[in-house]
């Protein structure tokens, strides 16, 4: 039977409950178990695709279309697994099917209530992950103990554990173990009242994950153990890591999956190969080559907006040798004038997706000054539209070209809407969403890269580049490099004559891994840092003693 792992927080928001889930799932997989996860949040939306960023930050989506909450992104990084639109679930879209089947008439005229009903609802979507080829399934409650919302959840998991029985569920808990600075004192108490809030909803905890900023001591962990009925080699502290990837290995030397694994009756508890992991993190730690990577975007006050695309440079980074420094760009502050004073510094240029019109001049005078001036630039989805709009205007002197998005009346609409969109009225959850395979031109830049001909990126976009203006593009230097199955949609397009000016319709992004880094990322990083070496030859290659 696939064993279960509920992960809640308590005290506060943003402790790192998904990093948390992560890890573990990280450190099960390293012990040879199969492991999936699952976030279910308690938002009333149905799924974060219509959310602003600056509400939710980035929207993750899965190889089958999913729109999904970013801690997918974590998970799927961390354990190196492709998971699916099953793998996120929201208050929204539980009562939504609820209410479906309340008008069908499958509850046969019963009063449709919280319990049973959503409660089943619940459950049900937990048990989409089980089977038997996943030996455990970790499943991270978002929200905070205590916050009205959450409640259905916390009573779901509740039941679930007398479903399948009690050896069958783990419940992890992580809290906060502040540092009082006038008094000098790291404080248990609001670690107390969250495992009290936990239990009054019927939850004993079986392991708690304390974040601090500094470690905990031993008494204070012993004290944990005494007031919140956890035993003490079960009460692991979480400290500050330098870096993500980091985590996993400071939860191994605090044996949360040793308690895990013997709650279960999983095997030795010295069983698990981290040595991979190991060298990951020695890369990351050693990785010194500076290189400034400007990303051009309109929500750069919440980095989280960008977090896939900020870890993809990570990776390729850490491939490298390369300290990526993100030198964060406002798309409104690089028009006109302003263009020059905020970009000539950088080493590469990245124009990531996003929609709507504020933003996007900026950005195409981004796409137009890395082009002119030989930066490595990198465009993705709304990228790829601003380096076609650019070349267009700039290039093939289309005047007033853009894309009909940003001016339904342009005269040129080198970007448009695809024909599939057209009648679409509902915004969620309609995009062109999920993996598709493109067909890479033998011999361009984008086939060298990738080292093949025939690839598979997850999309999430409406608009396309326009195959009418495709002949004319291709005439003057702009490689439309590759292509739907059909030859209809544009994928990839790059300038022969340019170190790196490569945009895709996908992204790249959601498939890249902290030890296997996407090749588009792999490769623009390569190009910044040559060009990083050539301004600044007295920075780099230094000799190492």
């Amino acid at each position: 039977m696939t064993k279960h792992i509920f992960v809640t927080g308590g005290v506060a928001s943003s402790l790192g409950k998904g990093i948390t889930a992560s890890s573990l799932g990280r450190l099960l997989k390293s012990r040879g178990l199969r492991v999936t996860m699952q976030k279910l949040d308690p938002y009333l939306n149905v799924d974060p695709g219509t959310m602003n960023p600056f509400e939710h930050g980035e929207v993750f989506v899965t190889n089958d279309g999913g729109e999904t909450d970013l801690d997918l992104g974590h998970y799927e990084r961390f354990i190196d697994e492709e998971l699916t639109r099953d793998s996120n679930a929201t208050t929204g879209s539980i009562y939504s099917a609820v209410i479906s089947a309340e008008r069908r008439g499958d509850y046969l005229g019963k009063t449709v209530q919280v319990i049973p009903h959503i409660t089943d609802e619940i459950k049900r979507r937990i048990n989409r992950l089980t089977s038997d080829e996943v030996d455990v399934c970790i499943t991270e409650i978002g929200g905070t103990v205590g916050d009205i919302e959450i409640l259905p959840f916390l009573e779901a998991i509740r039941q679930f554990r007398l479903d399948v029985g009690r050896s069958n569920v783990c419940y992890v808990h992580v809290t906060l173990v502040p540092f009082i600075g006038p008094s000098g004192e790291q404080k248990t108490k609001p670690t107390q009242h969250s495992v009290t809030e936990l239990r009054s909803r019927g939850i004993q905890p079986d392991a708690i994950v304390c974040r601090s900023e500094a470690p905990i001591s031993p008494e204070l962990k012993r004290k944990i153990s005494n007031l919140c009925d956890v035993p003490v080699n079960a009460v692991v502290n979480a400290a500050d890591a330098r870096n993500l990837y980091e985590v996993p290995l400071t939860l191994h030397d605090e044996g949360l999956d040793t308690v895990v694994c013997e709650h279960f009756g999983f095997g030795r508890p010295d069983d698990i190969d981290l040595s991979q992991w190991e060298i990951l993190v020695d890369k990351v730690e050693t990785a010194e080559e500076p290189v400034r990577i400007g990303i051009i975007g309109k929500y750069v006050s919440l980095p989280d907006a960008y977090l896939s695309v900020v870890e993809a440079l990570k990776h390729g980074g850490y491939h490298h040798g390369a300290k990526v420094e993100h030198v964060w760009v406002q798309a409104e502050e690089v028009e006109g004038l302003l263009v020059d004073g905020r970009l000539r510094d950088l080493d590469g240029i990245v124009i990531p997706g996003g929609f709507g019109e504020r933003g996007f001049e900026g950005k195409i005078a981004a796409a137009g000054y890395a082009r002119e001036h030989d930066i490595p630039c990198l465009g993705l989805c709304l990228g790829m539209h601003v380096m076609t709009v650019d070349f267009a205007r700039n290039v093939l002197g289309l005047a007033g070209a853009n894309s009909s998005e940003m001016d339904p009346q342009t005269p040129h609409a080198v970007i448009d809407l695809m024909e599939s969109q057209r009648d679409i009225r509902d915004m969620g959850g309609t995009m062109r969403l999920g993996a598709y395979i493109a067909e890479l031109k033998p011999g361009s830049q984008v086939a060298r890269i990738y080292g093949k001909e025939v690839v598979s990126e997850r999309h999430r976009h409406r608009y396309e580049f326009n195959p009418r203006y495709r002949s004319k593009f291709e005439a003057n230097g702009f490689v439309c490099s590759g292509a739907s199955p059909d030859g209809r949609l544009v994928e990839f397009v790059e300038l022969d004559s340019h170190p790196f000016w490569v945009g895709t319709q996908a992204h790249p992004e959601f498939k890249s891994r902290p030890d296997r880094p996407a090749p588009l990322f792999r490769e623009f990083v390569a190009a910044s840092l040559a060009r990083a070496e050539g301004r600044n030859p007295h920075l780099l290659h230094v000799e190492r003693v």
